[in-house]
């Protein structure tokens, strides 16, 4: 038995002891080391994304490979991050180069995991219910990591990170010189901020509607903030000589702040909206204005990234000092302080939460 939160239904979590799935051939076993509070658990909880339930929470994790099956191909005590979407390489969209779109991933929200205690087979959120003590995976749903990479705050690398980077530098395909935007400041919205600089953005306007998100906002290279208000746009342009931006990055998912980004893009530029946002909603645009700005809009699923490769890239940014892992960490907590990281992440305050298990073998880390 291991330790998990289980949402048993929408708006109410428990701490449980569940029974993992049996390891197979091509399974791990990880022991969990740390497991970021997404946006995305978030969604599975108050039910915009609309999962069945019970349901093992969690996606983004790092840990250490305790066992492993003969086909794996991982080998025990390999320090890994996990991936949630795993390409099938064999559908349309994998063959043509777009493994994030990948057609077996489309639309999950989560797979048979194991049981609860009273026998209940619960759904592992987006295949992995990593906020647990352990979770048993395939083993293509691993990625390797150096040892010397601090082993829970690499669980960003696994969403937050790769998804705010690949955003700016994928989606957005942000280059030197250029002028950004990035709406909304949450782990994913400061990891494109972060993105943005890596990638030699000249300036980085980062927005959010607590002002005590300055700090973090300039600390991944920010070079100005705002409060966002009604009034956003016309700050942003009168920044940027009149035209508005290069590039936007909306990281909220909301139909205003998608308005204000797309509104806030010069003409010729580009808009990505990388916040998930509810169907209820809608964005409005007229025939006229997509033809006079000549603007690109465009989501980003999973940063466009490929972990397999993507994670490589970003370690050396790690390496070399020019990304900080625990950047966006605000918050160490523990399984059960889950529920109030939710509370804050509805007020919009802090950055990243971060749920940290104490390893259960010091020397195996």
């Amino acid at each position: 038995m291991t330790s998990a939160l289980v949402a048993t239904r929408p708006g109410v979590l428990e701490v449980q002891d569940v029974e993992l799935p049996a390891l197979g051939p091509g399974d791990v076993r990880v022991e969990v080391a740390g497991v970021g509070v997404c946006h995305s658990d978030l969604s599975m909880v108050d039910g915009t994304l609309r999962p069945s339930y019970p349901l093992v929470l969690g996606h983004e994790a790092s840990g250490v490979v305790t066992e492993a099956g003969p086909s794996a191909g991982v080998p025990v005590g390999r320090h890994v991050v996990l991936n949630w979407a795993v390409p099938c390489d064999s559908c349309w969209h994998c063959e043509h180069g777009e493994p994030w779109l990948c057609s077996t991933v489309e639309g999950s929200t989560g797979t048979p995991g194991g049981r609860l205690a009273d026998g209940t087979t619960y759904q592992a959120c987006l295949g992995l219910g990593a906020m647990a003590e352990e979770v048993v995976v395939p083993g293509r749903a691993v990625v390797p990591l150096p040892d010397d990479v601090p082993l829970a705050e690499a669980a960003l690398l696994g969403c937050a990170i790769l998804t705010g980077v690949g955003a700016a530098g994928n989606a957005a395909r942000v280059q030197p010189g250029d002028s950004v935007l990035v709406v909304g400041l949450g782990g994913v919205g400061l990891s494109a901020v972060a993105g943005a600089r890596l990638a030699g953005a000249r300036k980085i306007l980062a927005t959010d509607i607590a002002e005590s998100k300055e700090p973090l906002a300039r600390a991944a290279g920010a070079t100005d903030f705002l409060v966002a208000s009604a009034g956003l746009v016309r700050q942003v342009r009168a920044m940027t000589d009149g035209r508005g931006v290069d590039r936007a990055l909306e990281c909220v998912g909301s139909a205003v702040t998608i308005r204000q980004a797309w509104s806030a893009t010069r003409r010729g530029g580009t808009c990505v909206v990388v916040g998930v946002g509810s169907p209820d909603h809608e964005v409005r645009f007229n025939p006229l204005e997509l033809f006079h700005f000549s603007r690109t809009l465009v989501s980003s699923v999973y940063g466009n990234s490929d972990p397999r490769r993507d994670i490589a890239g970003l370690l050396e940014h790690v390496a070399a000092g020019r990304l900080d892992l625990a950047g966006t960490i605000t918050d160490r907590i523990t399984l059960a302080d889950v529920p109030a990281a939710f509370d804050r992440m509805r007020r919009g305050e802090g950055g990243r939460a971060l749920v940290v298990f104490p390893p259960r073998d010091q020397e195996a880390r």
